[in-house]
């Protein structure tokens, strides 16, 4: 027990640091390569972000868990917006710029919307053998491709004049981003093991301990890291970082494997996650398109949301 809480403690003292690390390198790595902060928030801030995702998604298939997968991509993004995005939002208004209204924030909608209308096709067949098949995985892939090459077109991007900000050497921004990734996963993986050992030690369900910790440990990262790129005034990073996590993780850590391995069978599904999940993807558009800014007070209501959800789903 003891052990344990001392892991938990060494585990968010890494994720922490290493989240700060990660920020610097990420932010120096944009101007080295003369890239908007917004690409590199939707490229390496959100796919390293994403690994914990990614990784529990492979491992879950492969011991034919497929319910963890799509509960863990489902709740993640979920998560993403209203908890990470809402307590960054607390920290600090967030500036959106009206590129990612127009285009990032739309992508984002769009393949949310099309995850719950093939998943509601199932749901509504009473016959149907999978509740995402492999088909729907190749779809959502598909899709996902056209997120590549706008991040391909986005390469053209400059960095924005009168960036002053502290810029490291190419090599020691890679060597900053690349370990900062790593004490991110080393330290989201301390704090989910040790806490998931602590409640089981105290008694508490496995039911329990999957909705909260696990689902909150794998989105450490992402929270993490946007808080403090949003400390830093890295509004792009930490919103990038939320709408690259969200469109990787229906794209890649449910589409990839799904088409890979096969599609995910039938499971006690409730309506509730994919209604919740298009109301938080839906509020995020709103609330960015209305001033091009997520103020403290929409960041409130974010939090509310999310407080609601998740009790229902420990509760009900």
């Amino acid at each position: 027990m003891i052990v344990n809480i001392v892991l938990l403690i060494i585990g968010f003292v890494i994720l922490i640091k290493g989240a700060d690390i990660f920020v610097d390198g990420a932010s120096s790595l944009a101007r080295n390569f003369h890239l908007s902060k917004m690409l590199i928030g939707l490229t390496i801030v959100s796919f390293g972000t994403s690994a914990p995702e990614f990784a529990v998604s492979i491992q879950s298939l492969l011991n034919g868990s497929g319910d963890i997968v799509l509960g863990n991509v489902i709740g993640s993004n979920i998560l993403n917006i209203l908890l990470i995005l809402g307590v960054s939002s607390m920290v600090h208004t967030l500036n959106v710029k009206n590129n990612t209204v127009k285009k990032e924030l739309p992508i984002t909608l769009l393949i949310t919307t099309l995850l719950i209308t093939l998943m509601s096709d199932h749901l509504f067949d009473a016959t149907a053998i999978n509740n995402f098949s492999r088909e729907d995985g190749i779809v959502v892939l598909l899709f996902f491709m056209v997120f590549i090459y706008y991040l391909v077109s986005m390469m053209k991007n400059k960095v924005e004049e009168g960036d002053d900000s502290k810029t490291y050497s190419l090599l020691k921004s890679i060597i900053y981003t690349l370990f900062g990734i790593a004490c991110i996963v080393l330290g989201s993986n301390l704090v989910v093991n040790s806490a998931s050992a602590i409640a089981t030690y105290l008694g508490i369900s496995e039911r329990l301990i999957s909705l909260t910790i696990v689902a909150l440990g794998t989105s450490l990262p992402e929270l993490v890291t946007s808080v403090t790129a949003t400390k830093k005034g890295e509004y792009d990073i930490a919103i990038g970082n939320v709408v690259g996590s969200n469109i990787f993780n229906i794209g890649i850590v449910l589409g990839l494997p799904v088409a890979i391995l096969g599609g995910i069978s039938k499971i006690t599904f409730n309506w509730i996650d994919l209604i919740a999940l298009f109301v938080a993807t839906f509020l995020l558009f709103i609330f960015a398109s209305n001033d091009k800014k997520i103020s403290k007070r929409e960041g409130a209501i974010m939090l509310v949301l999310f407080t609601i959800y998740y009790s229902y789903i420990i509760f009900a």
